[in-house]
């Protein structure tokens, strides 16, 4: 009985110690922050549980491999303002706390967007549109007391997230609607009153496209002939295996760069998924053939798979490296696979892979093909 005992301990200490390893294997080898050092920051977006402590495993592959950080949800308007008196800075507080504790470059996202702001922020006591001043004020008293609250802590702001469409023009969300088109160079004056000193960026997708591209450009140009200093220009990167082309991708670096702003690739992961929107509209879940199609890899990514991904950001890094005189830093959007946005957009239960770390904090082969481009290895 006493020898099972011992036999029985030193198993359960073992399965513990192979826990512990797997848990730590993301907080060991190179360094992404070292590995960029003379490039670019590298940094991810965190969660509330990274940035409150619940995942340590996860906070420890933060502190290790990142120098800079993002917020993914807590200071957007919904986050932060719910209510028109009501103010939540909790999470932004311990999320500037852990930036600074581990001298990190802390960014702040997003001040102005269309997504994930309360219905209250563009309506009257009756439920209408409200009017131009009205949606001014509240605009800038959001800004003064978000971007004031941080003054000389949070580095840099995406101030407006996403104002121009895939066809060059501005998006007619409600801040376009009620405001007009000079809602963004209003929001840019008030965060620089908030905070003079903090970088200040402009932030949207798909900006590979010539037109979007386009936009842009005329956008940030408009900007500057009105004395009005805009920083950076942030390139989210949710991308696909297929997409961006990469000459596109080289053509916008070098169409923003020409602007005399900072460039960032601010949102960074890439779906190995097949898309599923030409498939809206149909019961998924109900649909056994069609959820197999749009999930194929429920339990794992096959080896062939985590190789074509490698493959992938291999070549995406190796554009970011060859411009690194451009880039001030590039953020993965997330930090790892399993609490990626991707898994539940725009059909919820899936399985992604888009990140370097897979679900138990462990560097993928995309991590190493990354590793490797920057070094200059094959």
């Amino acid at each position: 009985m006493k020898f099972q005992k011992l036999a029985l301990s030193a198993v359960l200490c073992l399965a513990l110690s192979l826990t512990i390893a797997s848990a730590d294997e993301g907080a060991t080898g190179p360094s992404l922050k070292d590995v960029f050092a003379q490039d670019f920051l590298i940094g991810a977006a965190l969660n509330y549980d990274q940035i409150t402590g619940k995942e340590p495993n996860e906070t420890a592959v933060v502190v290790k491999h990142f120098n800079t950080i993002t917020p993914e949800n807590i200071l957007k308007w919904e986050g932060v303002h719910p209510k028109p008196d009501a103010y939540n800075f909790d999470p932004a507080d311990k999320y500037v706390a852990l930036g600074e504790k581990n001298k990190m470059f802390i960014v702040g996202h997003t001040l102005v967007w269309h997504n994930q702001t309360p219905n209250w922020v563009f309506q009257d006591a009756n439920g209408n549109d409200t009017d131009r001043e009205t949606l001014l004020a509240r605009m800038k008293e959001h800004i003064s007391n978000v971007a004031g609250r941080y003054k000389g802590r949070i580095n840099g702001w995406d101030v407006v997230n996403e104002a121009v469409g895939e066809d060059g023009q501005f998006r007619k969300n409600k801040w376009c609607q009620i405001i007009g088109e000079d809602y963004v160079a209003r929001a840019f004056e008030f965060a620089r009153e908030a905070d003079p000193d903090a970088e200040l960026y402009y932030n949207d997708y798909n900006m590979w496209k010539p037109s979007q591209r386009e936009g842009v450009v005329q956008l940030i140009r408009d900007l500057q002939s009105k004395g009005i200093r805009v920083d950076g220009i942030g390139i989210q990167g949710h991308w696909g295996m297929d997409y961006p082309p990469l000459d596109e991708l080289e053509d916008s670096i070098r169409a923003f760069s020409e602007l005399g702003v900072k460039l960032m690739i601010t949102e960074m992961d890439i779906t190995i998924l097949p898309s599923a929107w030409d498939q809206k509209g149909a019961d998924i879940s109900l649909n056994i053939e069609l959820s197999k199609k749009l999930n194929p890899y429920p339990d794992a990514l096959p080896d062939e798979m985590q190789d074509k991904l490698a493959k992938r950001y291999a070549e995406l890094f190796a554009i970011f490296h060859k411009h690194r005189d451009k880039f001030s830093r590039v953020t993965f959007w997330g930090v790892q696979d399993g609490n990626s946005w991707r898994n539940n957009w725009p059909v919820k239960g899936r399985s992604d892979y888009p990140l370097l770390f897979d679900r138990s904090c462990r560097p993928k082969p995309a991590f190493d093909a990354v590793v490797k481009t920057v070094r200059g290895e094959d």
